[in-house]
């Protein structure tokens, strides 16, 4: 049933729509009813089938990572309807599907830097010294965006992929001094040390000119720098602690996994 329009042009007019009792007297509707206007849905929006409402929101002064802390938080503590859903997605839903594909990039490139160096040295005894040192100054770049108030986000997690490169480089040019050094026989740890003198020059200045050629973009000086500050803070992380892997940790670690029958 629907009543003439002149009847509910406003609110005030449903309030003296006229009803019939069973007894058949006729009464105005606000006598039996409290008649409260409420804004409907201007719009209804459906994903896969389903009822969606977007609540969206502009971050200002603030991480995503915080804000999402904060989102997630107040989700877990709030009770939903039955039949009622959340799904985070915009720039955050992205930024999750580049993380997983930078983890795989992540993994791929020690994959691959492994089977190089197994190809070029055929010992484990090597090829597992080399390897250790990456992964041994990631927790350094998590130091190092913990120290300058960044979070992990893709552009820093490019520059910890960058940092495999670089300091397995470095261990190579340390790897080709002791193969020099030994070809004449079996070394011992006095021929670690020659060559750990030798390389350090090299590979300290290798890294420090690639710390000063960085270090604009960490300080983020220039228009468009501060998009990829993270990635400089991360690669600086990194190559701040390289002599200190390349040149001490690394020799120690290959005289042990190489063993007695190779050192005096």
């Amino acid at each position: 049933m629907r009543v003439p329009a002149d009847l509910r042009a406003k609110d005030s007019d449903l309030g003296r729509l006229m009803l019939r009792a069973p007894d058949g007297h006729v009464f105005p509707l606000k006598r039996v009813a409290n008649i409260v206007a409420i804004s409907g849905q201007p719009q209804i929006q459906r994903e896969n089938l389903k009822r969606m409402v977007a609540v969206t929101a502009r971050i200002s002064g603030r991480s995503m990572g915080s804000v999402m802390t904060d989102v997630q938080k107040m989700l877990t503590d709030a009770h939903l309807p039955a039949g009622m859903m959340v799904e985070l997605g915009g720039l955050y839903a992205q930024q999750q599907v580049a993380f997983r594909g930078l983890v795989a990039v992540f993994v791929a490139a020690l994959g691959l830097v492994f089977m190089l160096l197994m190809l070029m040295y055929e010992r484990f005894s090597v090829v597992l010294s080399i390897m250790a040192m990456p992964l041994l100054a990631i927790p350094a770049v998590f130091a190092g965006l913990w120290v300058t108030g960044m979070e992990l986000n893709i552009s820093s997690m490019m520059g910890m992929t960058m940092i495999i490169g670089i300091v397995t480089e470095a261990a190579i040019f340390y790897f080709s001094e002791l193969q020099e050094e030994q070809a004449g026989g079996p070394g011992s740890h006095a021929v670690l040390v020659a060559c750990g003198s030798n390389r350090m020059r090299p590979i300290v200045m290798t890294g420090l000119a690639a710390i000063l050629t960085l270090l604009p973009l960490a300080l983020a000086i220039g228009q468009g720098s501060g998009m990829q500050q993270p990635l400089a803070v991360a690669v600086i992380s990194g190559l701040v602690v390289q002599p200190f892997l390349v040149l001490i940790v690394m020799p120690v670690l290959y005289s042990i996994l190489a063993g007695k029958h190779n050192f005096s």
